[in-house]
């Protein structure tokens, strides 16, 4: 049987405040996902997505499919 979550990886909101919009670092995100790597998660898909925050700023984020077997 395989298991499913669905991650929205994101960065803070005082990057969008100060710079007007705030980027995923990569270093960061590495981490986030060699960290589930070793729990058993594999991505299945990724979505890169860009909200909007108190009218005027962006916050880049991903949204992130992973599984693993139970």
């Amino acid at each position: 049987m395989i298991e499913y979550k669905v991650i929205v990886y994101q960065e803070g909101m005082l990057g969008s405040l100060f710079l007007g919009q705030s980027k995923v670092n990569p270093i960061k995100f590495s981490e986030f996902l060699n960290i589930n790597a070793r729990k058993g998660w594999e991505v299945v898909t990724m979505e890169k997505d860009n909200r909007r925050m108190l009218l005027f700023f962006t916050r880049e984020g991903y949204i992130v499919v992973m599984k693993k077997d139970k």
